[in-house]
């Protein structure tokens, strides 16, 4: 995989996620699958190799990105596959990608009368393009083609992968999808893909200190010559968070002070609107409480560490999500 520019990496850990879709190859999804967690954690990697982990399982595969633009179809039926990539372009072509899903939908359907065998559709980051009530809809129409598909079949694998927290949050809301949680990468792991990394580089913990085991951030702190200042200065500039702390009242900014230091405190009545703006903006991740491995994708986060921003219920996405707002915070607003 790209890791940043030119510097191309293997896929490192992530077995234990990649088991996860084994299991659910051999039994398909009985609801779609709803995965969640902090923006470049690994989601996409992790979609791209279980995509060709269930190809090797007989599936006939539909893979779509609409954030990279990308449309991968792996279907048995050649003819029906430059067909749906012929659809998929006049779509595009007229109205952009905000409508792929409807077009993946007829697609799942197609490919279940034709095929009736095994079919998984991967989507990928879609949730930021067609917005949060849409994005619910969406995992409607795909338990509805689960429940009631045009075709007999044998197995079907559903699964969407989303940072976007307030549609996981709709879907959620409506039982129409299990909702499973990936954290990023673990110690063994990240330091796997850390020592792919050719050249002088800080040493490995204050990597892991500073980036809690995200793989995107290792890789803007590769292209950033290691420049752990300028990575948090495009943080601040890239989520807005000087025009969104300078909006908050002195009683807000001391709860977020308080989160800083503990995540968790942003869970009582009168601080959940501040959660919630958090949650939209992509600095935090909530519902994350129970460590248990059938909930998680992949390994889950410690209990509560606050050093990584990590709480029990709630958590920064990453340290230098954290560093981020404090940094303003200090700035802004004298304690």
């Amino acid at each position: 995989m790209k890791l940043a520019g030119d510097l191309e990496v293997g896929f490192s850990d992530r077995e234990f996620a990649l088991e996860k879709i084994r299991e659910w190859g051999e039994r398909g999804t009985r609801f779609p699958q709803v995965v969640f967690g902090p923006e470049g954690c690994g989601k996409t990697a992790w979609l791209r190799q279980s995509a060709k982990l269930l190809r090797e399982m007989g599936y006939d595969v539909i893979y779509v990105n609409p954030i990279e633009r990308i449309v991968d179809l792996d279907i048995g039926l050649s003819d029906l596959r430059k067909r749906l990539l012929r659809d998929i372009q006049e779509v595009i072509n007229k109205e952009g990608w905000g409508k792929i899903l409807n077009i993946v939908i007829d697609m799942v359907r197609e490919v279940m009368r034709l095929r009736r065998g095994r079919v998984a559709v991967l989507i990928d980051e879609a949730f930021q393009v067609i917005g949060v009530e849409k994005s619910a809809l969406y995992i409607k129409a795909l338990l509805s083609v689960i429940e009631h598909p045009p075709a007999s079949y044998e197995k079907i694998v559903a699964v969407a992968a989303t940072s976007e927290g307030l549609s996981r949050r709709e879907i959620g809301r409506h039982l129409w999808a299990e909702l499973r949680p990936m954290w990023n990468m673990s110690r063994e792991g990240f330091k796997e893909l850390y020592d792919q990394i050719p050249g002088e580089k800080p040493s490995y913990e204050d990597i892991w200190m500073v980036t809690g085991g995200n793989p995107r951030l290792l890789g803007l702190l590769y292209s950033a010559h290691w420049d752990v200042e300028k990575v948090v200065a495009e943080l601040i500039r890239g989520k807005g968070v000087e025009i969104f702390v300078t909006s908050l009242n002195n009683i807000e900014k001391r709860y977020l002070f308080e989160a800083i230091e503990d995540p968790d405190t942003l869970l009582s009545r009168e601080r959940l609107p501040l959660l919630n703006e958090l949650v939209k903006m992509n600095l935090i991740i909530d519902n994350i409480s129970g460590r248990e491995s059938w909930y998680w994708v992949d390994h889950p986060p410690p209990e509560k560490d606050p050093e990584l921003g990590i709480g029990r219920y709630v958590a920064w996405q990453t340290p230098l999500h954290k560093e981020a707002v404090k940094r303003v915070l200090t700035k802004l607003f004298k304690t």
